[in-house]
């Protein structure tokens, strides 16, 4: 059902992203061609994501019908993309509607594993197909309507803040517009040519969980370490810990570095000028690059560990054979008194 505009009422479609982490998913179906509309442009092709579909089904939360489409990116995620039309989208008391369904959806999906709880992300994404006006003149009029909506407040905002949350806008046409935010999502366009931008906003959802769960394993790690350091340590002068310790956080460091390149290298969208813009504009405002560039650090944390642990195992090493040859020399002293104290006896 496309959006309708009336004098004081504004229906919509919205498509709510959650993106929770799983084990592989067992699937015989092909790998999925990214959807879209042609807008007579060259298109974007994801490089190294493994796109299947795990199923559909359409559900009613909170009397509102959701259609939802499962997917899983890599074996790694599962990517939910749940369509839904709410009336008079922009009212207040339609706000505790979105949030009630938007619960409900994530309840639903995520079921008993309330441990994803916490390493989940969620995308809400705002569809408009009619529209009074430019689609920047549609925004000056109900800027502070669109920035509750894409922040899930009820609080009215300054100006400043309107601005700065529909700051990050992308135009194919000056009737198509897309505006990106950290925790939503507006797109317009007359064609209702939403999906080729969805796709793009999956992809950097995806990129972000990615990037956060490969941060907690390398805290994980890095704190497993440093246990394992402190007790090697204290514990005993053989260097069998130390070894087996180094030639863990090595495999470790190692299949932490091809995950993060591989992230890296997913990054590469070859397409044409709007894709390009349209995901350079998501990759800001979900703060990639911070997290590309914390977790390189801590990778650099990590080498400069093994190095740590590398010069312990020598030490460890030289010490035991220090130790060795002490009590070799001990055991020949020990010998040689009792060689002595045996001869004075016969000469008694």
């Amino acid at each position: 059902m496309p959006a309708t505009l009336s004098a004081d009422r504004i229906d919509a479609q919205l498509c709510y992203l959650l993106v929770t982490p799983i084990g592989p998913v067992a699937s015989a179906n092909s790998p999925e061609a990214i959807q879209r509309r042609l807008r007579d442009a060259p298109y974007f092709t994801p490089t190294d994501i493994d796109i299947r579909l795990i199923g559909s089904e359409a559900i009613d939360v909170e009397g509102v019908r959701v259609s939802i489409l499962r997917q899983s990116f890599d074996g790694l995620a599962q990517m939910a993309e749940c369509h839904f039309t709410l009336p008079d989208v922009l009212s207040v008391d339609t706000l505790q509607v979105k949030a009630r369904v938007q619960a409900g959806l994530k309840a639903r999906l995520i079921g008993d594993q309330q441990a994803l709880s916490n390493m989940t992300e969620e995308y809400m994404v705002l569809m408009f197909k009619t529209i009074e006006g430019t689609p920047d003149e549609f925004l000056d009029r109900k800027g502070q309507a669109l920035a509750r909506f894409i922040r899930s407040q009820r609080e009215v905002f300054g100006p400043l803040e309107i601005e700065q949350i529909l700051a990050s806008r992308v135009r194919y046409s000056h009737a198509d517009l897309i505006v990106v935010d950290w925790e939503g999502a507006v797109i317009i366009s007359p064609e209702e040519d939403f999906q080729s931008d969805i796709e793009l906003l999956k992809i950097g959802n995806y990129q972000l969980l990615r990037y956060r769960l490969l941060d907690q394993t390398l805290e994980r790690n890095l704190q497993t370490v440093s246990d394992n350091l402190q007790t090697g340590t204290r514990a005993s002068l053989l260097p069998n810990r130390p070894k087996r310790v180094l030639r863990q956080v090595i495999e470790q460091r190692l299949e932490i570095m091809l995950d993060f390149e591989k992230i890296d290298q997913s990054l590469l969208l070859i397409g044409d000028w709007y894709t390009a813009k349209v995901y350079k504009v998501i990759y800001e405002e979900f703060y990639l690059d911070e997290w590309k560039s914390a977790i390189r650090s801590k990778l650099d944390n990590l080498e400069s560990i093994v190095q740590i642990i590398q010069e312990n195992f020598t030490f460890s090493w030289s010490r035991f054979l220090e130790m060795v040859q002490i009590a070799g020399w001990l055991l020949l002293l020990v010998g040689y008194f009792v060689l002595y104290f045996l001869e004075a006896s016969k000469g008694k």
